[in-house]
């Protein structure tokens, strides 16, 4: 393996977490077309509540399986207190935990412009 392969990346989709097993779908949905657009990525799903893995589960997990770059992208369309405090301070717990890995905070997907107009294009359309 070379050290620009896409297996030593992985992607969490982090997202809040709820008791209906429906809920999920979306982010599994996400991660299913990221696997099948970018084969060999690693990606997981993980919840800051209610269901699991939590973030530093799956971040561990990616590990565990040869991330040594992990990129998280939190499914939050507003930047609340789950995105502005208890992100952080999960991510400093992953950092602390794995010294070696590089971890990248995406902003929330509600704050990129993509997202606001493909929301704004499907409520149109």
């Amino acid at each position: 393996m070379t050290p620009t392969t896409p297996a030593q990346r992985g992607i969490v989709l982090f997202a809040h977490g709820s008791r209906d097993p429906l809920w999920r779908l979306p982010i599994e949905a996400v991660a299913a077309q990221i696997s099948a657009r970018h084969p060999g990525t690693l990606v997981r799903c993980a919840y800051l509540e209610i269901c699991s893995p939590s973030l530093p589960e799956a971040a561990t997990d990616l590990i565990a399986v040869g991330a040594i770059q992990l990129r998280v992208f939190p499914l939050f369309l507003g930047v609340g207190k789950h995105a502005r405090e208890d992100l952080p301070l999960l991510i400093e717990e992953i950092r602390l935990s794995h010294p070696g890995v590089s971890i990248e905070l995406l902003p929330t997907a509600g704050e990129y412009e993509q997202m606001t107009a493909l929301m704004a294009d499907i409520a149109v359309a």
